[in-house]
């Protein structure tokens, strides 16, 4: 390990493609402080830095021609792909929590809808139970009214009876059902 402490870091590289674990280590010694710094300071996570500087390094491992020494020194190489490693965690853990912020959003959203569309279906059973305890006279022109769109006029010839009689069984209609519904609290 001694004498790759003089060596350059091109021949450094050269070693670690001959696997000598020994010149990675050297590498190592020699840049692993700055990387480790650098990728603390982008993802503010010791931890995290450390799996990039060790991801970093087994890479150079694995594969030492990537690093060409007429693009810029060793040391820039390993700064710029440490830069690189940590900004896409970062983008990546921001983009995660984005994406969780927005499925619970949808998932309250879809349990507001859930709990509202029960709510309502509950209300319309029970109006419908409340519709069928009127007398057809009534309950027949407030279906075609409301449930129909109909107009009174149009209620009245369908029921063939005068539109006076179909306004006032309506109304009569609506009075006993808003108190039928006002003893279930609707």
């Amino acid at each position: 390990m001694e004498h790759w402490k003089e060596a350059s870091d091109t021949k450094l590289v050269l070693a670690v493609a001959r696997f000598e674990q020994d010149a990675l280590a050297e590498i190592y010694r020699r840049h692993g402080g700055a990387m480790l710094a650098l990728a603390r300071r982008v993802l503010n996570s010791p931890g995290l830095a450390e799996e990039v500087v060790q991801e970093i390094f087994i890479k150079l491992w694995r594969d030492p021609t990537r690093y060409d020494p007429e693009r810029g020194s060793l040391r820039s190489f390993l700064l710029a792909a440490a830069h690189s490693k940590s900004v896409d965690i970062v983008r990546s853990e921001s983009a995660r929590k984005a994406r969780e912020e927005r499925e619970a959003r949808l998932a309250v959203i879809s349990k507001d809808d859930v709990d509202r569309e029960i709510v309502e279906l509950s209300n319309s059973e029970t109006v419908r139970a409340a519709l069928n305890n009127l007398a057809e006279t009534e309950r027949r022109p407030i279906e075609l009214a409301y449930f129909h769109g109909l107009t009174y006029k149009e209620v009245s010839v369908v029921l063939e009876q005068p539109e006076g009689t179909i306004k006032s069984r309506i109304r009569s209609g609506l009075k006993r059902l808003s108190v039928s519904l006002a003893e279930v609290e609707i």
